[in-house]
Protein backbone atom coordinates (compact mmCIF):
# COMPACT_ATOMS: atom_id res chain seq x y z
CA UNK A 1 0.00 0.00 0.00
CA UNK A 2 1.49 3.40 -0.95
CA UNK A 3 2.03 5.39 1.90
CA UNK A 4 3.66 9.00 2.65
CA UNK A 5 6.67 9.28 5.05
CA UNK A 6 8.24 12.41 5.91
CA UNK A 7 11.59 12.41 7.81
CA UNK A 8 12.67 14.93 9.50
CA UNK A 9 16.20 15.25 9.99
CA UNK A 10 16.65 13.88 6.93
CA UNK A 11 20.49 15.09 6.15
CA UNK A 12 21.70 12.02 8.41
CA UNK A 13 22.13 10.52 4.44
CA UNK A 14 22.94 7.22 6.57
CA UNK A 15 20.07 7.30 8.94
CA UNK A 16 18.04 7.97 5.56
CA UNK A 17 19.79 5.49 3.46
CA UNK A 18 18.66 2.56 6.07
CA UNK A 19 15.21 3.40 5.48
CA UNK A 20 15.36 3.34 2.04
CA UNK A 21 17.07 0.07 2.70
CA UNK A 22 14.58 -1.74 4.69
CA UNK A 23 11.96 -0.02 2.13
CA UNK A 24 13.20 -1.41 -0.66
CA UNK A 25 13.14 -5.05 1.04
CA UNK A 26 9.39 -4.53 2.42
CA UNK A 27 7.15 -5.43 -0.54
CA UNK A 28 4.23 -3.48 1.19
CA UNK A 29 5.11 -0.23 0.87
CA UNK A 30 6.26 -0.23 -2.70
CA UNK A 31 5.52 3.32 -5.01
CA UNK A 32 5.14 4.78 -1.26
CA UNK A 33 6.14 8.87 -1.14
CA UNK A 34 9.16 9.31 0.92
CA UNK A 35 9.63 13.02 1.64
CA UNK A 36 13.36 13.99 2.81
CA UNK A 37 13.38 17.09 5.10
CA UNK A 38 16.22 19.20 6.70
CA UNK A 39 17.39 22.94 7.02
CA UNK A 40 20.33 22.11 5.52
CA UNK A 41 19.93 22.26 1.57
CA UNK A 42 23.29 20.59 1.41
CA UNK A 43 22.86 17.35 3.06
CA UNK A 44 19.15 16.99 2.20
CA UNK A 45 20.20 16.96 -1.07
CA UNK A 46 23.09 14.42 -0.91
CA UNK A 47 20.23 12.25 1.04
CA UNK A 48 17.89 12.55 -1.38
CA UNK A 49 20.90 11.56 -4.49
CA UNK A 50 22.21 8.43 -2.10
CA UNK A 51 18.70 6.92 -1.67
CA UNK A 52 17.67 7.86 -5.28
CA UNK A 53 20.80 5.90 -6.60
CA UNK A 54 20.19 3.13 -4.03
CA UNK A 55 15.99 2.18 -5.11
CA UNK A 56 17.16 2.53 -8.53
CA UNK A 57 19.64 -0.02 -8.76
CA UNK A 58 17.85 -2.25 -6.71
CA UNK A 59 15.02 -1.97 -8.96
CA UNK A 60 11.96 -0.49 -6.38
CA UNK A 61 9.74 2.32 -7.02
CA UNK A 62 9.70 4.92 -4.56
CA UNK A 63 8.77 8.44 -5.03
CA UNK A 64 11.42 10.66 -3.56
CA UNK A 65 11.21 13.99 -2.37
CA UNK A 66 13.47 16.73 -0.61
CA UNK A 67 12.37 19.76 1.05
CA UNK A 68 13.86 22.59 3.33
CA UNK A 69 10.13 23.09 4.19
CA UNK A 70 9.25 21.07 7.41
CA UNK A 71 5.47 22.22 6.77
CA UNK A 72 5.77 21.24 2.91
CA UNK A 73 6.87 17.82 4.14
CA UNK A 74 4.57 17.30 6.66
CA UNK A 75 1.41 17.75 5.26
CA UNK A 76 -0.60 14.69 4.10
CA UNK A 77 1.66 12.46 5.56
CA UNK A 78 1.05 8.73 6.90
CA UNK A 79 3.86 9.02 9.24
CA UNK A 80 6.68 11.47 10.26
CA UNK A 81 10.02 10.38 11.40
CA UNK A 82 11.62 12.75 13.60
CA UNK A 83 15.19 12.32 13.65
CA UNK A 84 16.66 16.26 13.72
CA UNK A 85 19.28 17.55 16.00
CA UNK A 86 18.20 21.19 16.97
CA UNK A 87 21.66 22.07 18.46
CA UNK A 88 24.66 21.41 16.92
CA UNK A 89 27.55 18.49 18.51
CA UNK A 90 29.88 21.63 18.73
CA UNK A 91 27.54 23.06 21.10
CA UNK A 92 27.20 20.30 22.93
CA UNK A 93 30.91 19.74 23.16
CA UNK A 94 31.03 23.61 24.62
CA UNK A 95 28.97 23.00 26.97
CA UNK A 96 30.74 19.98 28.15
CA UNK A 97 33.87 21.52 28.47
CA UNK A 98 32.17 24.13 30.49
CA UNK A 99 30.90 21.04 33.11
CA UNK A 100 34.40 19.22 32.55
CA UNK A 101 35.96 22.59 34.34
CA UNK A 102 33.22 22.55 36.52
CA UNK A 103 33.96 18.91 37.93
CA UNK A 104 31.65 16.73 36.14
CA UNK A 105 32.54 13.53 34.69
CA UNK A 106 31.30 10.83 32.37
CA UNK A 107 29.10 8.27 34.49
CA UNK A 108 27.18 11.32 35.49
CA UNK A 109 23.13 12.05 34.94
CA UNK A 110 21.97 12.26 31.07
CA UNK A 111 21.42 16.20 31.62
CA UNK A 112 25.57 17.12 31.71
CA UNK A 113 28.30 14.84 30.33
CA UNK A 114 25.74 13.25 27.57
CA UNK A 115 24.03 13.90 24.57
CA UNK A 116 20.53 14.41 26.24
CA UNK A 117 22.36 17.55 28.13
CA UNK A 118 19.84 20.39 29.17
CA UNK A 119 21.23 22.48 27.31
CA UNK A 120 20.77 20.86 24.16
CA UNK A 121 16.92 18.88 25.76
CA UNK A 122 15.65 22.68 25.82
CA UNK A 123 16.01 23.40 21.72
CA UNK A 124 15.23 19.32 21.17
CA UNK A 125 11.98 19.78 23.30
CA UNK A 126 10.69 22.79 21.51
CA UNK A 127 11.48 21.43 17.74
CA UNK A 128 9.56 17.93 18.98
CA UNK A 129 6.46 20.06 19.92
CA UNK A 130 6.87 22.19 16.56
CA UNK A 131 6.55 19.26 14.96
CA UNK A 132 3.96 17.56 16.42
CA UNK A 133 1.50 20.73 16.21
CA UNK A 134 2.49 20.95 12.37
CA UNK A 135 1.09 17.03 12.18
CA UNK A 136 -2.03 17.56 13.82
CA UNK A 137 -3.13 21.01 11.70
CA UNK A 138 -1.38 19.20 8.35
CA UNK A 139 -1.74 15.31 9.30
CA UNK A 140 -4.04 14.55 12.26
CA UNK A 141 -3.97 10.97 11.33
CA UNK A 142 -0.58 10.57 10.94
CA UNK A 143 1.29 8.69 12.99
CA UNK A 144 4.85 10.54 14.80
CA UNK A 145 7.60 8.47 14.87
CA UNK A 146 10.27 9.80 17.10
CA UNK A 147 13.47 8.96 16.97
CA UNK A 148 15.62 12.21 18.03
CA UNK A 149 16.53 12.47 21.17
CA UNK A 150 15.17 12.66 24.49
CA UNK A 151 13.16 10.00 23.64
CA UNK A 152 12.95 9.61 27.17
CA UNK A 153 11.88 13.19 27.44
CA UNK A 154 10.17 13.79 24.91
CA UNK A 155 7.95 10.38 25.22
CA UNK A 156 6.63 11.63 28.13
CA UNK A 157 6.20 15.15 27.61
CA UNK A 158 4.62 14.88 24.44
CA UNK A 159 2.06 11.88 25.45
CA UNK A 160 0.99 14.16 28.75
CA UNK A 161 0.50 17.51 26.55
CA UNK A 162 -1.23 16.07 23.35
CA UNK A 163 -3.06 12.46 23.88
CA UNK A 164 -4.86 12.81 20.85
CA UNK A 165 -1.32 12.18 18.64
CA UNK A 166 -0.96 8.99 17.43
CA UNK A 167 2.93 8.85 18.77
CA UNK A 168 5.65 5.93 19.58
CA UNK A 169 9.34 6.50 20.32
CA UNK A 170 12.10 4.20 19.16
CA UNK A 171 15.18 3.40 19.71
CA UNK A 172 17.59 0.51 18.54
CA UNK A 173 19.81 0.41 21.99
CA UNK A 174 17.68 -3.02 22.97
CA UNK A 175 19.94 -4.32 19.83
CA UNK A 176 22.63 -4.75 22.45
CA UNK A 177 21.13 -7.82 23.31
CA UNK A 178 21.77 -9.44 19.99
CA UNK A 179 25.63 -8.78 21.43
CA UNK A 180 25.04 -10.62 24.45
CA UNK A 181 23.61 -13.67 22.51
CA UNK A 182 26.57 -13.34 20.24
CA UNK A 183 28.94 -13.86 22.98
CA UNK A 184 26.74 -17.16 23.51
CA UNK A 185 27.07 -18.40 19.78
CA UNK A 186 23.25 -17.91 19.43
CA UNK A 187 21.87 -17.29 16.13
CA UNK A 188 19.81 -14.32 16.01
CA UNK A 189 16.46 -15.61 14.22
CA UNK A 190 16.33 -18.34 16.96
CA UNK A 191 16.64 -15.32 19.97
CA UNK A 192 13.51 -13.53 22.09
CA UNK A 193 14.27 -11.61 24.81
CA UNK A 194 12.72 -9.08 27.27
CA UNK A 195 14.17 -6.26 28.39
CA UNK A 196 11.77 -3.15 29.90
CA UNK A 197 12.64 -0.17 31.58
CA UNK A 198 12.58 3.42 30.66
CA UNK A 199 15.09 4.59 27.22
CA UNK A 200 18.69 4.02 27.80
CA UNK A 201 18.11 2.05 31.17
CA UNK A 202 16.66 -1.23 30.17
CA UNK A 203 17.67 -4.99 31.34
CA UNK A 204 17.44 -8.15 30.14
CA UNK A 205 14.42 -9.69 32.37
CA UNK A 206 14.09 -12.70 29.83
CA UNK A 207 16.05 -14.63 27.55
CA UNK A 208 15.35 -17.75 25.06
CA UNK A 209 17.01 -19.39 22.23
CA UNK A 210 14.92 -22.01 19.99
CA UNK A 211 11.90 -21.46 23.08
CA UNK A 212 14.05 -22.69 26.00
CA UNK A 213 15.23 -20.10 28.64
CA UNK A 214 18.95 -18.89 27.86
CA UNK A 215 19.76 -16.72 31.12
CA UNK A 216 21.45 -20.17 32.44
CA UNK A 217 24.23 -19.60 29.42
CA UNK A 218 24.51 -15.95 30.32
CA UNK A 219 25.46 -17.05 33.96
CA UNK A 220 27.59 -19.63 32.70
CA UNK A 221 29.47 -17.27 30.18
CA UNK A 222 29.39 -14.78 33.38
CA UNK A 223 31.12 -17.55 35.72
CA UNK A 224 33.32 -18.83 33.28
CA UNK A 225 34.53 -16.61 29.83
CA UNK A 226 33.87 -13.35 30.89
CA UNK A 227 37.58 -12.84 32.64
CA UNK A 228 38.93 -14.10 29.19
CA UNK A 229 37.13 -11.80 26.75
CA UNK A 230 37.45 -8.75 28.87
CA UNK A 231 41.61 -9.20 28.37
CA UNK A 232 40.78 -8.49 24.66
CA UNK A 233 37.71 -6.32 24.56
CA UNK A 234 38.04 -2.96 23.59
CA UNK A 235 36.70 0.07 25.67
CA UNK A 236 32.93 0.76 26.71
CA UNK A 237 32.06 -3.09 25.18
CA UNK A 238 28.66 -3.53 25.56
CA UNK A 239 29.52 -6.78 27.71
CA UNK A 240 32.57 -5.41 29.28
CA UNK A 241 33.78 -5.81 32.76
CA UNK A 242 31.91 -2.92 34.02
CA UNK A 243 28.35 -4.73 32.61
CA UNK A 244 29.56 -8.03 34.12
CA UNK A 245 29.98 -6.29 37.36
CA UNK A 246 26.25 -4.87 36.97
CA UNK A 247 25.11 -8.09 36.55
CA UNK A 248 26.47 -9.96 39.34
CA UNK A 249 25.50 -6.82 41.60
CA UNK A 250 21.96 -6.58 40.39
CA UNK A 251 21.18 -10.08 38.77
CA UNK A 252 19.92 -8.57 35.31
CA UNK A 253 22.17 -7.60 32.42
CA UNK A 254 22.37 -4.07 31.30
CA UNK A 255 21.24 -3.65 27.38
CA UNK A 256 22.67 -1.54 25.36
CA UNK A 257 22.79 2.16 25.91
CA UNK A 258 21.92 1.23 29.60
CA UNK A 259 25.53 1.46 30.99
CA UNK A 260 27.90 2.97 28.10
CA UNK A 261 28.54 6.57 27.06
CA UNK A 262 25.73 6.38 24.85
CA UNK A 263 23.30 6.27 27.80
CA UNK A 264 25.30 8.09 30.35
CA UNK A 265 27.48 5.60 31.61
CA UNK A 266 25.39 4.53 34.86
CA UNK A 267 26.81 4.13 37.43
CA UNK A 268 28.88 6.85 38.59
CA UNK A 269 30.59 4.58 41.22
CA UNK A 270 32.16 2.80 38.22
CA UNK A 271 34.09 6.39 37.10
CA UNK A 272 35.05 8.27 40.29
CA UNK A 273 38.37 8.67 38.46
CA UNK A 274 40.48 7.95 35.76
CA UNK A 275 42.21 4.83 37.63
CA UNK A 276 38.49 3.50 37.94
CA UNK A 277 37.54 4.20 34.50
CA UNK A 278 41.19 2.25 33.13
CA UNK A 279 39.88 -0.73 35.86
CA UNK A 280 36.73 -0.79 34.21
CA UNK A 281 37.81 -0.72 30.60
CA UNK A 282 36.25 3.11 30.16
CA UNK A 283 36.56 6.13 29.03
CA UNK A 284 33.42 8.43 27.78
CA UNK A 285 35.17 11.08 26.68
CA UNK A 286 37.43 9.11 24.02
CA UNK A 287 34.28 7.20 22.99
CA UNK A 288 32.72 10.50 21.89
CA UNK A 289 35.81 11.84 20.30
CA UNK A 290 35.11 8.85 17.94
CA UNK A 291 31.67 9.22 17.74
CA UNK A 292 31.87 12.92 16.64
CA UNK A 293 34.66 12.49 14.27
CA UNK A 294 32.99 9.43 12.56
CA UNK A 295 30.29 11.50 12.08
CA UNK A 296 32.05 14.49 10.27
CA UNK A 297 34.03 12.36 8.76
CA UNK A 298 30.98 10.08 7.28
CA UNK A 299 29.14 13.42 6.28
CA UNK A 300 31.83 14.21 3.85
CA UNK A 301 32.41 10.61 2.91
CA UNK A 302 28.70 10.37 1.95
CA UNK A 303 28.89 13.67 -0.11
CA UNK A 304 31.52 12.40 -2.21
CA UNK A 305 30.14 9.06 -2.81
CA UNK A 306 26.58 10.49 -4.15
CA UNK A 307 28.36 12.27 -6.61
CA UNK A 308 30.64 9.39 -8.19
CA UNK A 309 28.58 7.91 -10.35
CA UNK A 310 31.37 5.45 -11.31
CA UNK A 311 30.08 3.29 -7.96
CA UNK A 312 27.25 1.73 -7.37
CA UNK A 313 25.51 3.01 -3.98
CA UNK A 314 24.32 -0.95 -3.30
CA UNK A 315 28.02 -1.86 -3.01
CA UNK A 316 28.22 0.71 0.01
CA UNK A 317 25.63 -0.44 2.04
CA UNK A 318 24.78 -3.82 4.39
CA UNK A 319 22.88 -6.77 2.44
CA UNK A 320 20.86 -7.29 4.40
CA UNK A 321 17.90 -5.38 6.95
CA UNK A 322 19.15 -2.46 8.72
CA UNK A 323 17.86 -3.63 12.14
CA UNK A 324 16.59 0.08 12.46
CA UNK A 325 12.55 -0.83 14.04
CA UNK A 326 11.20 2.22 11.89
CA UNK A 327 9.79 0.47 8.43
CA UNK A 328 9.06 -2.63 10.69
CA UNK A 329 6.34 -0.75 12.76
CA UNK A 330 5.34 1.30 9.13
CA UNK A 331 4.73 -2.04 7.48
CA UNK A 332 2.91 -3.54 10.58
CA UNK A 333 0.25 -0.63 10.72
CA UNK A 334 0.09 -0.12 6.66
CA UNK A 335 -0.45 -3.92 5.93
CA UNK A 336 -1.63 -5.44 8.84
CA UNK A 337 1.08 -8.24 9.10
CA UNK A 338 1.56 -8.69 12.62
CA UNK A 339 5.23 -7.70 14.09
CA UNK A 340 6.58 -7.37 17.59
CA UNK A 341 8.62 -4.04 17.87
CA UNK A 342 10.19 -2.36 20.81
CA UNK A 343 8.90 0.63 21.09
CA UNK A 344 8.50 3.55 23.71
CA UNK A 345 5.18 4.71 24.96
CA UNK A 346 3.19 6.01 28.06
CA UNK A 347 3.00 2.98 30.92
CA UNK A 348 -0.99 4.40 31.06
CA UNK A 349 -1.42 0.66 31.46
CA UNK A 350 1.49 -0.16 33.77
CA UNK A 351 3.26 -2.06 30.79
CA UNK A 352 6.42 -1.64 33.47
CA UNK A 353 5.30 -2.15 36.98
CA UNK A 354 6.71 0.58 39.24
CA UNK A 355 6.67 3.30 36.61
CA UNK A 356 4.39 5.69 36.62
CA UNK A 357 1.31 5.38 34.76
CA UNK A 358 1.94 9.20 32.63
CA UNK A 359 5.51 8.18 32.04
CA UNK A 360 7.41 7.15 29.05
CA UNK A 361 8.69 3.05 29.28
CA UNK A 362 10.44 0.74 26.78
CA UNK A 363 8.33 -2.06 25.97
CA UNK A 364 7.69 -4.73 23.31
CA UNK A 365 4.46 -4.17 21.40
CA UNK A 366 2.67 -6.04 18.78
CA UNK A 367 1.99 -3.75 15.72
CA UNK A 368 -0.78 -4.63 12.92
CA UNK A 369 -3.84 -2.64 11.23
CA UNK A 370 -5.45 -2.78 14.44
CA UNK A 371 -2.62 -0.36 15.70
CA UNK A 372 0.08 -0.59 18.58
CA UNK A 373 -0.72 -2.53 20.90
CA UNK A 374 2.39 -2.39 24.13
CA UNK A 375 2.84 -5.63 26.29
CA UNK A 376 2.78 -5.78 30.07
CA UNK A 377 6.50 -7.23 31.06
CA UNK A 378 7.57 -8.89 34.57
CA UNK A 379 8.54 -6.60 37.03
CA UNK A 380 11.93 -5.67 37.24
CA UNK A 381 14.04 -5.82 40.73
CA UNK A 382 13.46 -3.81 43.57
CA UNK A 383 16.82 -2.58 43.55
CA UNK A 384 16.96 -1.78 39.80
CA UNK A 385 13.43 -0.17 39.74
CA UNK A 386 14.57 2.35 42.76
CA UNK A 387 17.38 3.25 40.61
CA UNK A 388 15.77 4.01 37.66
CA UNK A 389 12.88 5.91 39.35
CA UNK A 390 16.00 8.27 41.54
CA UNK A 391 18.66 8.26 38.39
CA UNK A 392 16.27 8.58 35.64
CA UNK A 393 12.79 9.38 36.42
CA UNK A 394 13.25 11.91 38.81
CA UNK A 395 15.83 13.92 37.02
CA UNK A 396 13.25 14.27 33.75
CA UNK A 397 10.50 15.16 35.65
CA UNK A 398 12.41 18.17 37.55
CA UNK A 399 13.76 19.06 33.65
CA UNK A 400 10.18 18.94 32.35
CA UNK A 401 8.70 20.52 34.83
CA UNK A 402 11.57 23.65 34.45
CA UNK A 403 10.67 23.35 30.72
CA UNK A 404 6.99 23.95 31.09
CA UNK A 405 7.80 27.03 33.60
CA UNK A 406 10.63 28.59 32.46
CA UNK A 407 12.02 28.15 36.06
CA UNK A 408 16.04 28.75 36.00
CA UNK A 409 15.29 27.68 40.10
CA UNK A 410 14.48 24.38 38.61
CA UNK A 411 17.38 24.16 36.09
CA UNK A 412 19.81 24.37 39.21
CA UNK A 413 18.03 21.77 41.55
CA UNK A 414 18.20 19.47 37.93
CA UNK A 415 22.22 20.42 38.27
CA UNK A 416 22.36 19.37 41.91
CA UNK A 417 20.82 16.12 41.37
CA UNK A 418 23.79 15.10 39.26
CA UNK A 419 25.86 13.07 41.30
CA UNK A 420 29.03 14.84 40.64
CA UNK A 421 27.78 18.49 42.31
CA UNK A 422 29.03 19.09 45.70
CA UNK A 423 27.24 22.41 46.30
CA UNK A 424 24.61 24.75 45.04
CA UNK A 425 27.61 27.25 43.90
CA UNK A 426 28.93 24.65 42.09
CA UNK A 427 26.05 24.43 39.91
CA UNK A 428 24.46 27.55 39.83
CA UNK A 429 28.36 28.40 38.27
CA UNK A 430 27.69 25.91 35.23
CA UNK A 431 24.45 27.05 34.40
CA UNK A 432 25.70 30.99 34.77
CA UNK A 433 28.50 29.31 31.68
CA UNK A 434 26.02 27.39 29.98
CA UNK A 435 23.56 30.12 29.76
CA UNK A 436 26.13 32.88 28.73
CA UNK A 437 27.03 31.08 25.77
CA UNK A 438 26.29 33.76 22.66
CA UNK A 439 24.14 31.40 21.21
CA UNK A 440 21.71 30.49 24.24
CA UNK A 441 19.45 33.60 24.00
CA UNK A 442 16.79 32.05 23.64
CA UNK A 443 17.39 29.95 26.37
CA UNK A 444 18.37 33.02 28.54
CA UNK A 445 14.91 34.39 27.63
CA UNK A 446 13.52 30.95 28.36
CA UNK A 447 14.71 30.50 31.85
CA UNK A 448 14.32 33.90 33.66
Amino acid sequence: MAVKISIIGAGSAVFSMSLINDMVRTPGLADSTVSLMDIDKDRVDTAHLLCKRYAEERGVKLRLEKTTDRRESIKGADFVINTALAASHSRLQEGWKLALDNGYRFGSSLHIIHDEAFWVNFYQLRLMEDIVKDILELAPKAWYVMVANPVQAGTTYLTRKYPELNMVGMCHGYNGVYGVTRRLGMEREHVTFECPGVNHFVWLNKLEYKGKDALPALAKWVAEQSGEFHKTCGMCCHEGPKQVDIYRRFGRFPIGDTATPGGGSWGWWYHVDDEADRHWKENGLEWYQGYFKGGLKGVQWMHDRARDASKPVTDMFPKGESHEPMIPIIEGLVTGRKRTVIVNVRNDKGYVPGVPTDYEVEVPAVVSGKGVKPQRTSPLPRAILAHLLADRVAPVEVELEAFAKGSRALLVDLIMMDPWTRSREQAEKLLDGILALPYHGDMRDHYR
